[in-house]
């Protein structure tokens, strides 16, 4: 929290940020966890389980985990809170909305707060991250820093949106067991996939994941997922990027490695997938997150004649 020149300032996310909690407590971050239920047990991310526990559980559950929204009535007394300790403005980003209700529940929070706290001036800056996990995370903690150094949170705001529109994410899985328990591939094609040697190459942009191709061998991966982050930018060697991995140190090392002798220079930040993400991805993935050139579905659109 920031207090300075008047102001009060909150920033506010979800774990499926993946903001490390040295990065959060350094920035003053607040992260609210979400649900995850596995073998009709819940746990709530941060507080309940570590990353490295629910990978094992994850591969040790004959089910596929799942993942709840943070209800508008938990928003609206987080909120009050705020409200209540004096903030002026709240900086809240949240997980990709279409892949979670969470935000939509943010948002009609704030309609509600409107009723449980009549009069207050608080203005909460609630924004949709259009992605997932650190892509977003690594971008508030910027924003919270700049802040702190004393810049106008109008135009830190402002870079904040304009990062996270140009943010992109290639990833990998080296095993796509849990993508079948999830149905995010046919059983079939996940049998034949790991029989054969098969990994699918998956862009993520503007929160829509899509397949982009398909190599043999676990030793193939991490050279297309190279090649085609290549493809996506002008200049690798000017472009910020970001190295995410779940529980292989190996796996991890290997791209940090590659990716450092591809693009010039290392990764500004290497992070851990926690429990929302990884429900998704499954216990073995690897993704290059990085920036290219303005990537928001509504750029792509065909200016009419």
């Amino acid at each position: 929290m920031y207090e300075g020149n008047g102001k009060k300032i909150a920033f506010l996310t979800d774990s499926s940020s993946d903001i490390p909690a040295e990065l959060a407590e350094k920035y003053g971050i607040d992260v609210i966890g979400f649900p995850i239920n596995l073998e009709g047990k819940e746990y709530i991310e941060r507080q309940d389980v570590t990353n490295e526990e629910f990978y094992e559980l994850m591969r040790a559950a004959k089910g596929v985990p799942t993942t709840a929204a943070i209800t508008q009535l938990q928003w609206v007394d987080i909120y009050k809170e705020y409200v209540e300790a004096g903030v002026t403005d709240l900086v809240h980003v949240s997980i990709n909305s279409n892949g979670s209700s969470t935000y939509n529940n943010a948002y009609k929070a704030i309609e509600m707060l409107s009723e449980e706290c009549p009069g207050h001036t608080m203005k909460i800056h609630l924004i949709d991250s259009h992605t997932y996990s650190m892509p977003f995370g690594w971008y508030l903690c910027e924003c919270a820093r700049q802040v702190e150094e004393g810049a106008p949170l109008d135009s830190c705001l402002k870079e904040m949106q304009d990062k996270l529109a140009r943010v992109e994410i290639c990833l990998s899985a080296y095993s796509l067991k849990q993508m079948k328990k999830s149905g995010r591939v046919s059983a079939a094609a996940a049998v034949v996939g790991d029989l054969m040697g098969i990994r699918p190459i998956i862009s993520l942009n503007d929160g829509i994941s899509k397949v982009e191709s398909k190599v043999r061998g676990d030793a193939s991966v991490q050279p297309a997922m190279v090649k085609w982050v290549s493809s996506r930018v002008d200049n690798v060697k000017a472009m910020p990027y970001m190295i995410a991995y779940t529980s292989s140190d190996e796996k991890r090392d290997e791209l940090i490695k590659l990716c450092k002798k591809s693009f010039g220079h290392a990764p500004m930040c290497v992070f851990q997938l926690g429990g929302v993400i990884s429900a998704n991805t499954g216990p073995d993935c690897v993704a290059i997150v990085f920036e290219g050139k303005p990537r928001r579905l509504a750029d792509y659109a065909v200016p009419l004649p």
